[in-house]
């Protein structure tokens, strides 16, 4: 079964599927699969509290109609056990966690709660006492963690995306070894609140998905501010993204490379950046240095003691059985770090994010291997410290910088899969999704273990659809009149308030409704106008061209500073037929004065 969001919303709409009827499906499938993806697979009748508030409902009033998620086991559903991998940790939560209960009113259904490394301690998937979470595609490997069981259950079809956490690479490194798509948003996109703190500071909620395209719509449902979460972004800042057909992408310098002796992924990241370049991209090798020497500061640093600031009460109980002689290790590790050390290490950090973000400046997106390696489930448990370690060798600074990271699959030979992670500076996960969705289409190769390709998409289409419009509006679009709701529902983002030249005349267009404003050029008689300037991206543009009626119309409008912007003018007719606003330099002014 196809269970990408467009396809399962084609079924519910041709009436060839039921959420019910899904859930019973998945239910089943998950009883025949063996990879320890669960801790607590939702029986039938949990899920029917779900999908019974969906009978009888209009798929179209959901953006997430009848899809189904599995959640991280760090991440509350209510009235389901939440253990982060320690059943002596075990509590009940009385409400689910922010992200989960958007998702829930967005149509979503959970099917259950997912293995994990304990506590999100760890990149490797098999410090779980519910068991080794095993990988995808070879049973000999490791799926990588923490959020094992969220990447397994989204690759063998068990769940149409998933959530998990990331903190030094946990949303990204399981995506990689399961060949899906992971999503390390921009640090308080997403709340946190409703879930097991690892580093409170670094934490993020990330996405599996099966395609760039589902994704995007997951991140647009559960991002947002939560009053709730000290680190919740209120304001998000906004960025232009890329618009050319050309763009420039940074990789490692050959000798800052690291693939632990796998020649495959060593060939396969060539591949990849070779398959990049094709798809319009300039490669340029930037200095890695500034990157690995933050990744060290994860582990040497006092980020760990933050790990027993909020898990130390638990450690130091008695009741600690269940908990897992290689997790209490590390979590006490750094905890008699002293004030000055960690204010050391602090400093240092942002010294080192100063040079990562010049080098930023210059590129586009920063590609890299996700992981150098994967290893066996056997040599993990025979060295398991130091090969966690090198699966970190990618992921580790990029919390500590505030970067956003998608992790991508390239391509599917021998035994395993390889992805990449392409990263860039905060708020531009959009910018990221829409080169994520040109490189994934380009590899050309099964979601996850599935079977099912994803969609196809023009690639010069996609480079269009990440154009943006700028767009000035005088009349009844202005905020807080009758006709902005039209923006704001095609995803228009306000960039100033300013004027036009002195070479508009205004007038009211006779017979509309709402009343509006019709701007009309003369360089004689003309006085400065006042605009809001708004970004859209092309195709809500053409929605909002297509929508305007005569004799109103979009062309090229002067603003004070020379620049030129799409904008509404009028034909010359109403210069005869209509009424001129000679008092008012804004429409907002004239309609006060009514």
């Amino acid at each position: 079964m196809n269970l990408t969001i467009k396809a399962l919303k084609k079924a519910y709409l041709k009436k060839e599927l039921t959420p019910e009827k899904l859930a019973e499906y998945l239910i089943e499938k998950a009883g025949k699969t063996e990879n320890n993806v669960w801790i607590r697979l939702l029986s039938m009748e949990e899920i029917k509290k779900y999908t019974c508030e969906l009978e009888n409902k209009d798929p179209n009033l959901f953006p997430l109609y009848g899809i189904p998620f599995a959640v991280k086991d760090n991440i509350d559903l209510k009235g389901i056990p939440t253990t982060a991998g320690c059943k002596a940790f075990s509590y009940i939560p009385e409400e689910s966690a922010f992200a989960v209960e958007k998702l829930i009113k967005a149509g979503a259904f959970p099917v259950g709660k997912t293995n994990m490394d304990q506590f999100a301690t760890g990149l490797v998937g098999t410090r779980s006492p519910y068991g080794e979470c095993l990988n995808s595609f070879n049973k000999e490997y490791i799926s990588g963690g923490s959020s094992s069981g969220s990447a397994v259950a989204v690759a063998t079809g068990l769940s149409a995306f998933s959530l998990g956490t990331d903190t030094a690479g946990s949303g990204r490194v399981p995506a990689g070894f399961n060949n899906i798509v992971g999503i390390k948003p921009t640090k308080g996109l997403i709340s946190t609140s409703g879930v097991v703190p690892a580093c409170r500071s670094l934490d993020c909620v990330s996405i599996f998905a099966l395609n760039c395209e589902d994704g995007e719509e997951i991140l647009k449902t559960i991002k947002g501010f939560d009053v709730k979460d000290p680190y919740s972004l209120k304001k998000i800042e906004k960025f232009k993204t890329q618009s050319e057909n050309q763009f420039v992408f940074g990789i490692p310098g050959k000798d800052q490379l690291e693939f632990f002796g796998d020649a495959y992924y060593e060939k396969e990241f060539e591949k990849a950046v070779s398959m990049i370049e094709k798809c319009g991209g300039k490669a340029k090798e930037i200095n890695f240095s500034p990157f690995l020497d933050a990744a060290k500061l994860l582990y040497e640093g006092p980020w760990v003691a933050e790990r027993y600031s909020a898990l130390g009460g638990f450690i130091e109980s008695s009741d600690k059985k269940d908990l897992l002689e290689v997790t209490e290790k590390i979590i006490n590790g750094k905890k008699e770090m002293t004030a000055p050390e960690v204010f050391s290490s602090m400093h240092r950090l942002m010294e080192l994010k100063r040079e990562a973000d010049i080098i930023m400046e210059t590129i586009d997106f920063l590609a890299t291997p996700t992981a150098g390696t994967c290893y066996r489930v056997k040599e993990v448990n025979e060295n398991p410290v130091t090969l966690n370690s090198n699966l970190g060798y990618y992921t580790n600074f990029m919390n500590l910088f505030d970067y956003c990271a998608l992790a991508i699959p390239v391509s599917i030979s021998g035994k395993l899969p390889f992805g990449i992670t392409i990263s860039t500076k905060r708020f531009k996960d959009k910018q990221l999704l829409n080169f994520g969705a040109v490189i994934h289409e380009a590899a050309n190769i099964p979601m996850g273990k599935t079977g099912n390709y994803p969609e196809k998409i023009s690639i010069k289409n996609k480079k269009t659809e990440s154009q943006k419009v700028e767009v000035a509006v005088c009349g009844a679009h202005l905020k807080g009149l009758e006709l902005h709701h039209q923006l704001v529902e095609l995803g228009a983002v306000f960039l100033k308030k300013t004027y036009t030249s002195k070479n508009y005349r205004m007038f009211t267009i006779e017979n509309s409704l709402p009343k509006k404003p019709g701007l009309v050029r003369d360089e004689e008689k003309g006085k400065s106008i006042e605009v809001e300037i708004y970004e859209l991206s092309m195709e809500s543009f053409g929605k909002f061209t297509a929508s305007i009626p005569r004799p109103l119309a979009i062309g090229k409008l002067e603003l004070e500073n020379g620049k030129w912007v799409c904008g509404f003018i009028a034909e010359a007719v109403v210069m005869k037929n209509c009424v001129e606003i000679k008092g008012c330099r804004s429409w907002r002014e004239f309609i006060n004065g009514l």
